[in-house]
């Protein structure tokens, strides 16, 4: 992966660059972020999925790498975004979705899942074996999730066929709490040590020489740290710099790796600018984007009960909280309230459990008669501004049509926005 790799030399050698990862598998979110890499010209849109969403028993979204690469593709295709210009990545990608399974039997599947992705054509891989299994010790000792990870990375590497140029590239680490933002309130979150941060890549870098993955070890482009950032139901613990001071020093005399900066969902544009001007140059961002397609469909559902008589009403937010409420297997583990108080949770909470359920068939036809009324019956442009002022502004500029798809997309460009100006500060 030429062009990630470049971007890293550039980092490295001192230019302010960055690259943001989006992590999701929503139709709209991704076009959200082909066209939004179309319109600032960016080089290249970085698409991620993760192990849970996606992999050969076919994750929460029923797709198996070849097919989510397939339902991107096809998205590109529709955008007008060129497909060399896509780079596909895999989060997380371990043992995580077979921990109830014993270890050998869950690192069995996960070399599958691997190897799967990188035939797929996925070509950013995020070596994550740092969870316990059923019969691990917990927290795992940090040897034991070295040498998982280098087991996979030899799937990867004997799965990959094609141009030196194209070879997968690796993320090595994880961070603290666990992917996808906390599960309980939290204040303040404890920087990864720079001593820390340094162990995890020479650790690394021991096991795969032994392994004699030394090709694949020069393509290790990023580690994994906590750099004090995260969010839970409704706080941001944001970025301090000061705290992050030393940790951002260490990374600088290793040769081509940066830091991964995960859960940087709701942070500020300054702390995502100050994050890469740190070393944090790949911004991972998942439920952010999600909650603001959330966002755009609420948005949408109050400008319909303005607009649509009640017979036609598809009342899309009524549906959504209905299937939650019938099948809570995504969210019970994590919203434990009651009464108005899990009301609140379901909808608005900062982790965004409500992602999980957009692939329901009824909550998915429900946004299809949404759409198809506003279509039919074009809200007027006051009540988009009401409702919608981002995407109001992105109308009256021109960027985006009065139809309410493009006014989901817009609503989710302007949390692209942020990392784009951090990524690339003199755009």
């Amino acid at each position: 992966m030429k062009a990630i790799r470049d971007m890293v030399l550039r980092h490295k050698a001192g230019e302010r660059i960055g690259v943001t990862s989006v992590c999701s598998a929503h139709p709209l979110v991704i076009e959200a972020t082909l066209r939004h890499a179309l319109a600032t010209g960016q080089p290249i849109a970085l698409v991620e999925a993760t192990s849970n969403q996606v992999n050969q028993d076919g994750g929460y979204t029923g797709m198996v790498p070849a097919g989510f690469r397939d339902f991107v593709h096809g998205i590109a295709d529709r955008a007008g975004f060129p497909r060399e210009r896509l780079v596909l990545g895999g989060d997380h990608l371990g043992p995580n979705a077979w921990t109830v399974l014993p270890a050998a039997e869950a690192m069995d599947k996960a070399e599958v899942m691997v190897a799967d992705y990188v035939r797929a054509g996925f070509r950013k891989i995020h070596l994550d074996c740092s969870m316990s299994c059923a019969d691990d010790p917990v927290p795992l000792p940090e040897r034991t999730i070295a040498e998982r990870a280098a087991r996979l990375c030899r799937a990867a590497e004997d799965a990959f066929e094609g141009d030196a140029d194209d070879a997968p590239v690796y993320v090595i680490g994880t961070e603290v709490p666990v992917p996808g933002g906390a599960a309980e309130d939290l204040e303040e979150l404890a920087v990864t040590t720079p001593e820390a941060a340094i162990a995890t890549v020479n650790i690394h870098d021991t096991l795969f020489r032994d392994a004699g993955l030394g090709g694949a070890l020069e393509r290790v482009i990023a580690t994994v740290v906590q750099p004090g950032v995260e969010f839970d139901h409704d706080k941001v613990v944001d970025y301090r710099p000061e705290r992050a001071t030393a940790l951002s020093r260490a990374i600088e005399p290793v040769d081509h790796i940066v830091f991964e900066a995960h859960s940087t969902d709701y942070q500020t544009p300054e702390a995502l600018a100050a994050l890469v001007r740190d070393h944090f140059a790949i911004l991972k961002v998942g439920p952010g984007v999600t909650f603001a397609l959330r966002e755009a469909l609420w948005a949408l559902d109050a400008i319909e009960a303005e607009t649509i008589a009640a017979p036609r009403r598809a009342r899309v937010r009524e549906v959504t909280l209905a299937r939650m409420h019938a099948e809570p297997k995504h969210w019970r583990k994590y919203y434990h309230a009651t009464g108005e108080a899990l009301a609140l949770q379901l909808q608005y909470s900062l982790s965004d459990r409500i992602r999980y359920y957009w692939p329901d068939p009824e909550i998915a036809a429900a946004q299809d008669r949404l759409f198809a009324n506003l279509r039919e019956t074009p809200p007027p442009l006051p009540l988009v501004s009401q409702h919608l002022p981002l995407a109001y502004a992105a109308v009256r500029a021109g960027r985006a049509a009065l139809d309410p798809a493009e006014l989901v997309m817009a609503h989710v460009a302007a949390t692209l926005d942020a990392y784009h100006g951090a990524c690339h500060p003199d755009a």
